[in-house]
């Protein structure tokens, strides 16, 4: 698939999404051979990716939340996690999508108690400490921050 063809396809899928599915058109890249493509910041929620090729694809950045990834192909160290509260994408084994927000592993590992509270109050407190756990599980253990040793605040 060339890069005209592509953007083109994205175009599409965007104006779906933005219009909750009354114009443009769902992304349909099944079996496409997108190796070696460059997906930094593009939407796919919600594509047909289905045996698709992303094979050192650069999916940094990338929204894949609720995309049909059933035999696709990922980069090493991708991962689509369903099944919690923030539909959570790992890509590369760099970046975190949990939501809507998407930081770099090292980033999500040292946020301040205020900045997960700012990403969506008391709900992104209480999910934090599993979205480290899902990290861990995935990518091997690493260092969290000081504060979520401290006695929780909720009665």
């Amino acid at each position: 698939m060339n890069t005209a063809d592509l953007r083109k396809i994205l175009d599409e899928h965007k104006i779906w999404i933005e219009s909750f599915g009354e114009n443009g058109s769902r992304a349909n890249l099944c079996g496409a051979n997108l190796r070696d493509a460059n997906l930094r910041d593009a939407n796919l929620s919600g594509a047909d990716l289905c045996g698709a090729d992303l094979r050192d694809a650069d999916l940094r950045g990338a929204n894949l939340c609720g995309a049909d990834l059933c035999s696709a192909d990922l980069p090493d160290h991708t991962f689509v996690i369903m099944g919690h509260k923030y539909p959570i994408t790992i890509t590369n084994g760099e970046y975190v999508r949990a939501g809507c927000q998407n930081h770099t592993v090292a980033e999500w590992r040292k946020y301040s108690k205020q900045e997960i509270a700012d990403m969506n109050g008391r709900s992104a407190l209480r999910f934090y400490p599993e979205l480290l756990d899902i990290i861990d599980f995935y990518l091997g253990k690493g260092e969290r921050p000081n504060w979520l040793k401290e006695p929780s605040e909720e009665t």
